[in-house]
């Protein structure tokens, strides 16, 4: 198993150059081909009437976002046009609401999607939005990535969030042909549950698994010392020095992730190095 057709969504110039470095670095070490996929993003609300507004303003709006999105293109075509990978480049547009209807049907034709941090500086409400219907309607795991990240060089020191989901098993099988050429890999498992199945052997059987493929896994069981799992994981992250994390997404509704938080929602807040999400 390999990624071969990887994708790359780009809304904003300012944000979209590490996902862009990490889709190169990887269609180039799987001989991948990557596709990029640039929107203008048209924000008016369909339905909605604003005093003042006509048909040549919001006619405006639509032609500032084919704009934006063309000249996404001609700016990207322009990066990738020296570089020795198989690629494609095109632009389109598209409503807020009508965001994952597009996203979804590049996405569920790709083995992984590259995208930036959702969350943070000079981030547009459309970017949680492109993850998500990624992950829910594209159905494709997700490598969410953080600014100012060496995108050069793929992942050699990996941590997967371990905690016997159905989300987190999706991560790591999507994960295998980068754990499979990675230098460490460990496993954290966060309070591990007294009676679960795993309970005289947290992470055994995934271990197991894992060793089957040519992946050799160490284990670290690790006390939930802080308010939130996702600063255990952070600061696990930084202690072993790991270049990416693997989780699952949103064990819990998106909906309540979104009003009261949750781990993946406060790990895309703090993450500091790439996060890859399966759902």
């Amino acid at each position: 198993m390999a990624y071969k057709s990887l994708l790359t969504i780009a809304t904003d110039i300012e944000i979209c150059e590490p996902p862009l470095q990490h889709a190169i670095a990887m269609a180039r070490m799987g001989e991948a081909h990557l596709d990029v996929q640039c929107i203008g993003v048209d924000r008016t609300q369909t339905g909605y009437y604003y005093a003042g507004a006509n048909a040549m303003v919001l006619q405006q709006t639509l032609q500032q976002a084919q704009q934006d999105a063309e000249d996404l293109e001609e700016k990207i075509r322009a990066r990738l046009k020296n570089e020795d990978i198989n690629w494609s480049c095109e632009s389109g547009v598209a409503q807020l609401t009508g965001l994952n209807r597009l996203i979804a049907h590049r996405a569920r034709f790709s083995d992984l999607v590259i995208l930036p941090k959702p969350y943070g500086e000079n981030r547009k409400q459309e970017l949680e939005a492109v993850v998500e219907s990624a992950m829910f309607e594209g159905h494709a795991p997700v490598m969410v990535v953080p600014d100012d990240i060496d995108g050069t060089t793929t992942p050699k020191r990996i941590i997967i969030a371990w905690n016997e989901s159905a989300e987190a098993l999706a991560a790591i099988r999507a994960a295998l042909p980068l754990l499979k050429n990675a230098d460490l890999v460990n496993v954290a498992v966060i309070d591990p549950p007294t009676h679960g199945p795993d309970r005289s052997d947290p992470g055994g059987a995934l271990s197991q698994m894992l060793a089957r493929h040519g992946v050799k896994a160490e284990i670290s069981v690790l006390a939930k010392t802080m308010p939130r799992v996702a600063d255990v994981l952070v600061r696990h992250v930084r202690d072993l020095n790991a270049d990416l994390l693997v989780m699952g997404a949103y064990g819990h509704s998106r909906f309540r992730e979104a009003i009261l938080g949750g781990a993946t929602r406060n790990m895309l807040e703090l993450a500091e190095v790439p996060v890859l999400l399966a759902h």
